[in-house]
């Protein structure tokens, strides 16, 4: 067996029985980072937790020596696409790993406050013991409430609620300079905050509203065989509001599935996609399903689609080892061994104006034709001040669709993400800052806003400690040094 496979197996062995292991720790984590902390202790104990916290970030950050840039240790694996060379690995780290904490749960004004490091997974099994949820649920367990705010955030109520950030109300950021600042949605710190890949500051705290839910989500499935009927039967249920979860499948330019959802109290039965079953397949045959509420926000947590295993034997012998946290935990720690340096798996989001999703399926099936590609709705809430004013110069769509590329093993030297981001400002797109990004420093300000970016940035981080998001996104995490 080469070294370098024997090495990644024998790493891979090692991080199952960590697996394993953490599988055993799993029910004292579940009963703390579960816990609404204002319920078992008085709000000025809570508070003072919390305080300390934060004061011993603030020691971190002021005692940190200028000139050399930084990066969080957090309690959650890294959410972007893992790269093979990524500069970040080798930042001096700031220690946030013990924002865990669900501090309160408002079931009357249906509100929550919960520190940063919050995984959803835990804050989904919270809420829904008062009936609710918070607004969007990304995909992934692992995913933390900044993380979903300072990357990215989408699932299947994104088209009645845009993205996790649009339900935030307030946010308390600490600063490279250790200043802590609370923030509304009035102010443009808060607001830039958005896809801001911690350039900005440290995401400590957040306040984000929460909807009723109930105990299972009902499914049924609607399928076309042309992209136009999609679009349209997507506008269609979006402006009706006649369910309350939409994403979907192309599984090919002739094979399209809307899934349609609605919470539901009772159930015939309840499907698990967590271990044996793929849900991205089901939705092939399948014209209706019944999940739990939990399992349906979380269908997703072994791959969209690219499931983990891929085998059915590796699945019944290992699927349950491997939720997103291990398999995130193995792409970075094992990132020399498991990831392709020259021709590296195409992972990535895009976001388009509904209306040019013919016109870009047309020349993606020619240039790029992998499929299944995730569809996901998106409601235009806002003109988010993070993009550049050009962006919606022209903009009269009120959704856009994100599509999602997994899994694209390239087989040839063919400049697939360069491609992508020409494509993307044509159509006037954009793609999240997640994937393999190659835009020169001009070509990326033409859709980013640099002046708004540049005025919060001067107050949260004038030294330039986190780096600046062009430098973190498309050198840094490239591996080029700047």
């Amino acid at each position: 067996m080469p070294k370098r496979r024997y090495l990644a197996v024998a790493g891979i062995a090692a991080l199952a029985g960590a697996g394993a292991y953490r599988g055993i720790r799993a029910r004292r984590r579940t009963q703390l980072r579960r816990t609404v902390a204002i319920e078992h202790a008085e709000r000025a104990t809570v508070d003072a937790r919390h305080r300390a916290k934060v004061d011993r970030i603030v020691a971190q950050l002021r005692a940190h020596e200028p000139g050399t840039p930084v990066s969080l240790k957090k309690a959650a694996p890294p959410h972007s696409v893992p790269k093979w060379n990524d500069l970040r690995r080798d930042d001096k780290k700031i220690d946030v790993s013990d924002l865990t904490e669900i501090l309160e749960v408002d079931p009357v004004h249906r509100r929550c406050v919960a520190e940063s490091g919050v995984m959803f997974d835990d804050l989904v099994e919270a809420t829904l013991r008062y009936g609710l949820v918070p607004k969007v649920v990304p995909e992934l367990k692992s995913i933390t409430i900044g993380g979903a705010v300072t990357g990215c955030s989408i699932e299947s109520m994104s088209f009645q609620y845009g993205g996790f950030h649009d339900s935030c109300l307030s946010y308390e950021v600490i600063t490279a300079k250790g200043e802590v600042m609370q923030l509304g949605p009035q102010q443009l710190a808060f607001q830039m905050m958005q896809s801001s890949f911690g350039t900005l500051g440290i995401l400590a705290k957040l306040e984000f509203e929460l909807v009723p839910a109930k105990k299972f989500v009902k499914l049924v499935y609607e399928r076309y065989t042309d992209v136009r009927s999609y679009r349209e039967a997507i506008l269609r249920h979006s402006r009706a509001k006649d369910f309350e979860l939409m994403d979907g499948f192309v599984h090919g330019m002739n094979e399209l599935v809307l899934a349609l959802g609605v919470f539901v109290d009772e159930a015939p039965y309840a499907n698990r996609y967590d271990w044996m079953k793929i849900y991205y397949q089901s939705t092939r045959t399948r014209d209706e399903d019944y999940l739990r509420t939990q399992d349906y926000f979380f269908r997703y947590d072994r791959g969209v689609t690219t499931v983990t295993p891929k085998s059915w034997l590796a699945r019944a012998m290992f699927g349950k080892l491997f939720d997103s946290y291990t398999i995130l935990s193995l792409a970075d720690k094992l990132h020399d061994f498991v990831l392709d340096k020259e021709r590296p798996t195409i992972t990535l989001d895009v976001f388009l104006p509904i209306s040019k999703m013919e016109e870009f399926l047309a020349w993606y099936a020619v240039e790029f034709a992998h499929f299944p590609l995730w569809c996901v709705p998106y409601k235009r809430v806002r003109d988010y001040e993070w993009l550049d004013d050009s962006f919606y110069k022209t903009l009269e769509d009120g959704w856009f669709v994100d599509l999602a590329i997994y899994g694209m093993k390239p087989e040839t030297d063919k400049p697939y993400h360069q491609m992508m981001e020409q494509k993307l400002r044509e159509l006037g797109g954009v793609k999240t800052l997640i994937s393999h990004n190659y835009y020169t420093r001009d070509e990326f300000w033409q859709t980013w806003n640099k002046p708004n970016y540049d005025a919060v940035k001067a107050i949260t981080d004038p030294d330039n400690v986190f780096r600046d998001l062009y430098t973190k996104t498309c050198k840094a995490a490239m591996g080029i040094e700047s």
